[in-house]
């Protein structure tokens, strides 16, 4: 055996050892390397990446080299810390691990298409597959934990995603409502994170034999969800960021035997000693039958059964999200340059005094843990309409009536940190504050000052 100075089990070390053979040399030492940075650009807020490209260059002076694989991301040095500047906020990019990218690429999503994210926080593969999209179709993003759900819901806002429901939900529970729904479903599963040894040291002290074990049979669980959900001639991604053969190409052979309507197109391992990223996993599964389905007949069912529930109290429930959507209209009137109900097709709906317009391809959301049913417009309050700021992050500087652009960094950080800023003694009302073109949230213009009206849980203290 070969003599390996890291800090990794020995159990693992003889694993990758009989499982790479004359390459486990090779492959132990990228373990002394230094680990990649990678970020993606969002599409959402930018016309072309060329755009993107010459402005980063041009007000941040960043240097940036292209991701392979992936046409929205980019390597960068670790030192630049792009995490801490105001663009990351107004969600101009998101930083990821190199090799994550690589799973959406696979998956070959399309605007209008019905995509679910089974497994989707912190948010890094819905925000690409958003991106992609650019605002057609449906995307559906589940996590089964609450508190990183939350999470999952804040990035979904930060990047201006319109088009994407977030969902609390155990997996079982989708494939009981969502039966043959989606075109494509992405699964990056929780796994042993034996891939991301070198990027998170806390993994290596989790890992264990029986956490692969454990992995692998819940893994086994969560595609049979999947291959519920997913519509004939539908798409499977399965990934991973181990390279446990168990929780891998076992899981595929199993789920194979399983169900023998779904074929194995490709498959991949990104190993971290032949390529500038971490260790993935990566399998791409097509669904037989005929194409063309709408839901199936399990789907309507399901549906008719929770419109069954609510019939007694629609008609009240109806005039609440009427008034509510004359509210937002009002506001929409007031400060927007753009009809959104035109530009985004949707139906609005009410949770409480919060108003959202939900994709029009969205199913039923009784019986679901709804953490963001499509873009939250705002707050209903008593003889006032008061906008989200999920609403001033999907917003184009141009769409809005009133814009204070915060060209100096510095400006925007105070900002951020919840002061406030002035503009011209001209605006008044609801102003969309930005910088360098890209929008940060809102703010109330009045006598040359604009009162900061960023979220007090997302404020940065400098």
């Amino acid at each position: 055996m070969i003599e390996i100075k890291t800090n990794l089990p020995e159990a693992f070390c003889q694993r990758m050892q009989e499982l790479l053979g004359d390459e486990a040399e090779e492959f132990f030492a990228s373990y002394a390397k230094e680990r990649q940075y990678g970020l993606r650009y969002n599409p959402l807020k930018f016309k072309t990446k060329r755009e993107f490209e010459e402005k980063l260059f041009k007000e941040l002076g960043y240097s940036l080299s292209p991701v392979s694989w992936c046409a929205q991301g980019y390597y960068y040095d670790g030192q630049m810390q792009p995490g801490k500047h105001p663009w990351h906020e107004a969600g101009a990019y998101y930083i990821q691990e190199p090799s994550a990218m690589s799973a959406v690429e696979l998956l070959g999503a399309v605007p209008g298409d019905k995509i679910c994210d089974l497994c989707a926080a912190p948010g890094g593969k819905t925000t690409q597959i958003a991106g992609i999209m650019k605002g057609q179709g449906l995307l559906v993003s589940n996590e089964f934990y609450s508190s990183r759900a939350k999470v999952l819901a804040q990035n979904v806002e930060r990047l201006g995603i319109a088009n994407a429901v977030v969902l609390n939900e155990p997996t079982g529970h989708l494939a009981e409502v969502f039966p043959e729904f989606f075109d494509r479903i992405l699964v990056d599963a929780p796994c042993s994170g034996e891939g991301m040894f070198r990027k998170e040291p806390q993994a290596v002290q989790e890992w264990s034999l029986d956490n692969i074990a454990l992995c692998a049979r819940r893994q086994q669980d969560i595609l049979g969800h999947a291959a519920k959900m997913l519509k004939p001639q539908g798409v499977l991604v399965y990934s991973t960021c181990t390279f446990a053969p168990e929780e891998n190409e076992q899981n595929i052979c199993h789920f194979l035997e399983m169900h023998p309507e779904f074929s194995l197109e490709k498959s991949y391992r990104l190993w971290p000693h032949k390529l500038r990223g971490e260790g993935h996993f990566l399998a791409r599964l097509k669904k037989a039958g005929i194409a063309g389905k709408e839901g199936g007949t399990a789907q309507k069912e399901m549906v008719g059964k929770y419109r069954q529930k609510r019939r007694t109290s629609k008609d009240k429930e109806a005039v609440r999200v009427e008034m509510a959507a004359a509210g937002f209209r009002k506001f929409q009137e007031e400060a927007l340059r753009i009809d959104l109900q035109e530009k985004i097709c949707g139906k609005h709906v009410l949770f409480a005094e919060e108003l959202y317009l939900l994709p029009e391809q969205m199913t039923e959301l009784s019986g679901l843990k709804v953490v963001r049913a499509g873009l939250h417009l705002g707050t209903c309050k008593k003889n006032r309409f008061e906008p989200a700021h999920a609403l001033a992050m999907y917003l184009r500087p141009e769409e809005a009536k009133r814009c204070v652009d915060l060209a100096d960094g510095k400006e925007a950080m105070r900002y951020l940190h919840g002061e406030t800023v002035t503009c011209d003694s001209g605006l008044k009302g609801w102003t969309l504050v930005c910088v360098d073109g890209l929008s940060l949230g809102w703010g109330k213009a009045h006598n040359g000052m604009v009162k900061n009206h960023y979220p007090k849980g997302l404020r940065i203290c400098y």
